[in-house]
């Protein structure tokens, strides 16, 4: 059986693909967190991910610049992750996206 088919390689090019966003802004910040994070997060926190990216890309882009806040606090907690990820790892890797 060919492991691109099995439901958590389905359910991560699913997650890529929402990720990325078309705002290149928004792209650096959660491709990263997606590739690098998200298989070690806890399942309440890749479903509040999950949620995340179904959103805007104007609320996603105020809430991870920091200038608003979702009111949501499971989506406040994975959007301080993901800032957090942001901050501390080079991810100049992704500049080409």
């Amino acid at each position: 059986m060919n492991d691109d088919n099995c439901p958590a390689a389905i359910l991560r090019k699913r997650l890529y693909w929402h990720s990325r966003r078309g705002m290149w802004e928004l792209d650096l910040l959660l491709i990263p967190f997606l590739e690098q994070r998200f298989d070690d997060l806890s399942e309440e926190d890749q479903l509040a991910y999950q949620r995340l990216i179904e959103g805007e890309d104007q609320d996603l882009f105020v809430w991870l610049m920091h200038r608003e806040w979702p009111e949501e606090p499971s989506q406040r907690r994975i959007v301080q992750m993901i800032v957090d990820h942001a901050e501390t790892t080079d991810n100049s890797a992704y500049r080409t996206l």
